[in-house]
């Protein structure tokens, strides 16, 4: 743990230093990765998930804007405009991808960029769970994600050819985030779910999904996988709002974080034994619940002044979903500088967090992520 705290400051330096210094000298939030070896061709990054990696796919389905981040003030800090991204600039594969020194990853519902693998595609849709039964209808689950995945598969071996093909899906590195909404949908839409449900056999149900997955796009071609476990979703700001209205003063609600604490274990058995039985299969295992356990503990260490509460949103801790006006609730409050907080809006971190965690995956030590971090998977 000492470790972890080290290089947690570590990157909270570099970070603050990055808004002070001239621009000509380190310009704000385009930090350079540790130096790194170059590989003899480049590697494709390809996504799945949900919003915390969505960069614009539900845009171009059938939903709502429950699940859509198309309007301001979303993407303001970094784009100047909205795409689709659940934040105010950058995600997590945004940042990787610069660190990899490839260009934004497109969504793959994107005109024109649907058949696109030789540099990376990503199929993240805000919303969607390991399970299909996850806001069905209104977002594109993990398992369609991985379907849309094989269809982009098949049109680059009409493209290049099976065995160059075959070539960019194995050198590729693969990004995941998925499971959140799985537990926040009945959390806050019907918790009495897990009177009748054990936990532990609705964990493993979702954690069985996210294997299945694994699994296949292993039987793809894939062999480079980069993780993330769940955040203290009981910590998130919404979640915070629900302890209020549950009577209480504002804490972590415990449930969501049993949850949690259920699923993160189990992910990483699973992911243990899955390279021991695929041939060729790695992993980097991102600890995003220890990171932000650790930053909420000790915000002014890495960088943050609110912890808590959300930069967009309404209500007691900007809890409500409401950022943007445009999803029932019309009035919503707005801070003025969204690098101070940890989230953004009622569920996902700012672009500042969301470049902590990236830099942490790219090149963080291995009790923070392992047994590969991602650098090293685009190295192998």
């Amino acid at each position: 743990m000492a470790n972890l705290h080290i290089q947690l400051h570590l990157v909270a330096l570099f970070f603050l230093s990055s808004l002070i210094l001239p621009s000509n000298c380190l310009p704000a939030l385009h930090p350079k990765p540790p130096v790194a070896l170059h590989p003899k061709s480049p590697v494709a990054l390809i996504v799945f998930g949900d919003s915390l990696f969505d960069p614009g796919n539900n845009n171009y389905i059938k939903t709502t804007t429950t699940f859509q981040a198309n309007f301001p003030p979303y993407g303001e800090t970094y784009f100047k405009s909205p795409t689709g991204r659940f934040t105010n600039g950058r995600t997590i594969p945004d940042f990787v991808a610069e660190f990899a020194k490839l260009s934004l990853i497109s969504p793959y519902l994107q005109t024109g960029h649907h058949e696109v693998l030789t540099k990376g595609v990503n199929f993240a849709s805000g919303g969607a769970g390991a399970l299909v039964e996850t806001n069905k209808g209104s977002v594109i689950s993990l398992h369609m994600q991985f379907n849309n995945f094989r269809e982009a598969n098949k049109q680059l071996r009409l493209k290049l050819g099976k065995r160059a093909a075959r070539r960019v899906v194995k050198n590729a590195v693969y990004l995941i985030s998925i499971g959140s909404n799985d537990y926040l949908n009945p959390l806050i839409n019907n918790p009495s779910m897990f009177k009748s449900h054990a936990p532990q056999d609705f964990v493993a149900m979702v954690v069985g999904n996210i294997t299945s997955v694994l699994k296949k796009i292993h039987r793809e071609g894939g062999r480079k996988i980069g993780i993330l476990t769940l955040g203290p979703l009981g910590c998130f700001p919404r979640l915070r709002l629900a302890n209020v209205a549950a009577g209480g003063n504002g804490e972590c609600l415990e449930q969501a974080t049993a949850l949690v604490k259920l699923h993160n274990p189990l992910l990483s058995q699973k992911l243990q034994l899955l390279q021991k039985q695929l041939k060729g299969f790695k992993y980097s295992y991102f600890d995003f619940f220890t990171v932000y356990t650790e930053t909420i503990q000790n915000p002014p260490k890495y960088g943050f002044k609110e912890v808590k509460s959300a930069c967009c949103g309404s209500g007691p801790f900007r809890g409500n979903f409401s950022c943007g006006g445009k999803r029932g609730v019309k009035k919503y409050e707005l801070c003025h500088n969204p690098k101070d907080y940890l989230f953004f809006d009622a569920e996902h971190p700012s672009e500042a967090a969301n470049f902590l965690s990236a830099r942490l995956m790219w090149g963080g030590p291995s009790n923070v992520t392992g047994p590969y971090n991602i650098r090293s998977l685009f190295m192998r």
